[in-house]
C-alpha cells in the first residue's frame, strides 16, 4: 500500500516534505497501531495514549507526529486516496470510452477499500458530523479532495465524451459527489467483498454515459445550466 500521509494546514513537523528513514518508520508505526485499535476497540475508546502505548512510543512522540486521532485519520484517507489513484492509473492509460474510465476509477477505489471495509463504519459517523475536521467538505480535508477530484478530472479528459464547455469544467467535481454516494453504499455493504456496490457501480455508470451523451441533443441541453447550478451550489466553498 502507498505510504500514508498527513494533511494540515499547521507548519508540523509531520508536514515537513523530508524525514529521515527512522522517522517515516516510526511515524508509519504509530499509524499501524492507530488502525489496529481502531478496528478493535473502536475510534472513540482509542486515546492517543493508548495509540503510543501500542507502538511502543512515547505519548510525546505521537504528538509530534499527529497533533489529534483526526490527523490520524486523514492520513489513513491520503494513504488509501494514493493508493486509490496508483491503482486507477491502470485504467486511465489503457482505456478511452468515457464508461470504461469512470467503471474503472470508481471500482479501483472499491478493490483499494475493501481491506477495511471491517471498521469503515466506525469513521463514518464522525466524518458525517458537519463540524469534523474528517468530513470530506471540511478545511483539512481540502488537499485530499482535491486530489480525488483531479482524478476524476482525468477519467474526463482522457475520454472520448464531449460536452458543453460549462458542463465539462463542473463534471470532475459532480463525478467526486457520485464517489462520495458510493462509498457511503459500500460502508454500508454488508455483501460478500461488498459484491452490491461493485454491481451498483456497473449498472449506473452507464446510465450516466448515455445521460451525458443526450446533452449534446439541442433539445435536452437546458438540462446542461441545471446540471452546472446544482453542483455549483452543494460544492465545497473556500474559505
Amino acid at each position: 500500500m502507498a505510504r500514508l500521509s498527513i494533511v494540515t494546514d499547521n507548519p508540523r513537523p509531520a508536514s515537513r516534505p523530508e524525514r529521515s528513514a527512522k522517522a517515516e518508520q516510526t511515524r508509519q508505526t504509530i499509524i499501524d497501531a492507530a488502525m489496529r485499535l481502531f478496528r478493535t476497540h473502536g475510534y472513540d475508546k482509542a486515546t492517543m495514549r493508548a495509540i503510543a502505548d501500542e507502538a511502543g512510543v512515547s505519548i510525546g512522540n505521537a504528538y509530534y507526529y499527529f497533533s489529534s486521532k483526526e490527523h490520524l485519520i486523514q492520513a489513513y484517507y491520503d494513504g488509501i486516496n494514493a493508493e486509490h489513484a496508483e491503482r486507477a492509473a491502470a485504467t486511465l492509460t489503457t482505456a478511452t470510452s468515457f464508461a470504461d474510465r469512470l467503471a474503472g476509477v470508481l471500482l479501483a477505489w472499491v478493490d483499494v477499500a475493501e481491506p477495511y471495509h471491517e471498521f469503515a463504519g466506525k469513521f463514518f459517523k464522525n466524518a458525517a458530523e458537519p463540524s469534523s475536521p474528517l468530513s470530506p467538505f471540511s478545511d483539512d480535508s481540502e488537499a485530499t479532495r482535491l486530489a480525488a477530484i483531479d482524478l476524476h478530472r482525468q477519467v474526463v479528459d482522457g475520454s472520448d465524451i464531449k460536452l458543453a464547455k460549462a458542463l465539462r469544467a463542473e463534471l470532475p467535481e459532480l463525478m467526486w459527489l457520485l464517489q462520495m454516494g458510493v462509498v457511503l453504499f459500500w460502508v454500508h455493504d454488508t455483501s460478500d467483498g461488498q459484491r452490491r456496490t461493485r454491481q451498483l457501480v456497473e449498472q449506473a455508470v452507464p446510465v450516466i454515459d448515455r445521460a451525458l451523451r443526450l446533452t449534446r441533443i439541442p433539445g435536452v441541453r437546458g438540462l446542461v445550466d441545471d446540471v452546472v447550478g446544482l453542483v455549483r451550489t452543494i460544492k465545497p466553498t473556500a474559505g
